[in-house]
């Protein structure tokens, strides 16, 4: 555990694994392997030594695999069902929220995180937008889009419990769906501080994305961190 695991109260890591990775056709996506380890057990490593529970929510009828140190909880039809059932399954004051497409995670970033939601209740993982944006219409390039104070949104999030479990209950009230639980707790009218993040954490999300996962994890498994 770290200095600022415990400054925040009791954490838990919360997995949303349910979806069906459908883009990259390969089956439940968290399940794929990258240099022989799925992107599950991948992201699971790398938060179970830094919080004091790791829950995952799995699609109904799987369980986790033998030794790894998690629990199941069956998920959701979709991401911010999971999330939510994730939620009721622990008392921690402290959870952080990860996708476990992004297995690559540094340590450093969670001790980060962890600060600052000890200070501002809500903060997520995101790196300023570093390409040019344009907006288009049929395929063709209209406008420019200024990127000055542009973040791109990665994982973990973390929050304080209540608060989250607070955001979920007024986006069930007012039939907000959301893929991001910062977006949710914004919503509230909270602020949520911004983290640096890591270019490593990109999402695995298309075969494109698991070739580039598959160069990297020889790096990575190295100890290059």
């Amino acid at each position: 555990m770290t200095g600022a695991c415990l400054l925040a109260g009791r954490t838990a890591a919360l997995i949303p694994a349910a979806g069906s990775g459908t883009r990259l056709g390969r089956g439940p996506k968290a399940f794929v392997e990258v240099g022989g380890i799925s992107l599950l057990a991948r992201s699971v490593a790398a938060l179970a030594p830094l919080v004091d529970e790791v829950l995952v929510a799995l699609p109904a009828g799987m369980d986790l695999p033998p030794g790894l140190p998690a629990r199941a909880v069956e998920g959701g039809d979709t991401r911010q069902q999971s999330v939510a059932r994730l939620l009721a399954a622990t008392g921690a004051d402290v959870v952080l929220v990860h996708d476990a497409a992004r297995p690559f995670l540094p340590g450093a970033v969670v001790g980060a995180l962890l600060e600052a939601v000890a200070e501002t209740g809500a903060a997520t993982v995101a790196l300023p937008v570093a390409d040019t944006l344009v907006r288009g219409e049929g395929g063709l390039r209209v406008e420019d889009v200024p990127r000055e104070d542009l973040w791109a949104v990665q994982t973990p999030q973390a929050f304080r419990r209540e608060l989250l479990l607070r955001a979920h209950a007024q986006a069930r009230a007012q039939g907000v769906a959301a893929t991001d639980d910062a977006g949710l707790v914004a919503r509230l009218g909270f602020p949520v501080r911004l983290v640096p993040g890591d270019a490593r954490l990109f999402k695995v999300t298309a075969p494109g994305d698991l070739a580039l996962a598959e160069a990297l994890t020889r790096v990575w498994d190295a100890g290059a961190r």
